[in-house]
């Protein structure tokens, strides 16, 4: 049996700058990435993200079916799947409007639905370790990241 020395659990993370903006992005990358989407995402013609195409957009919103008012943005979902990524895993991007509480919203509702919040440069890291870049690139992606 082959043991990986890193996680393969499902991650989430604000992908943008926190702060004043129109949109905000929140990426979810694993094998749980698109059915937490089907949790979290509704839109006007019953779109599942598990059942979409890759590389493919679709509008609608966020739901939180615990919460008596439920909708708690207007929102565009990228879902793009394994292996033609980043991380080579799934990946749904939910695009959703800037600020701090509507990506904060957004983000404690896919952690509640079965993702754990991703440690800084890990999405990098997955996609190094999953053979997607060496790691020149893997450091290059870290500068331009922490850029002035």
């Amino acid at each position: 049996m082959v043991q990986h020395f890193y996680r393969t659990d499902t991650i989430a993370a604000i992908s943008t700058a926190l702060g004043d903006s129109g949109i905000g992005i929140i990426r979810i990358s694993g094998k749980r990435a698109l059915k937490i989407g089907d949790r979290i995402f509704r839109s006007p013609n019953n779109i599942r993200p598990s059942a979409c195409a890759t590389h493919t957009m679709h509008y609608g919103h966020i739901v939180d079916r615990k919460n008596k008012n439920g909708i708690i943005d207007e929102v565009i979902v990228s879902v793009m799947r394994s292996p033609r990524t980043f991380t080579r895993e799934d990946i749904l991007e939910v695009n959703c409007h800037g600020g701090v509480v509507p990506l904060k919203k957004v983000l404690d509702l896919i952690l509640k639905n079965g993702a754990r919040l991703a440690e800084p440069g890990e999405f990098t890291q997955r996609a190094f370790l999953n053979g997607r870049i060496d790691l020149v690139q893997a450091e290059a992606v870290m500068n331009i990241i922490g850029a002035k």
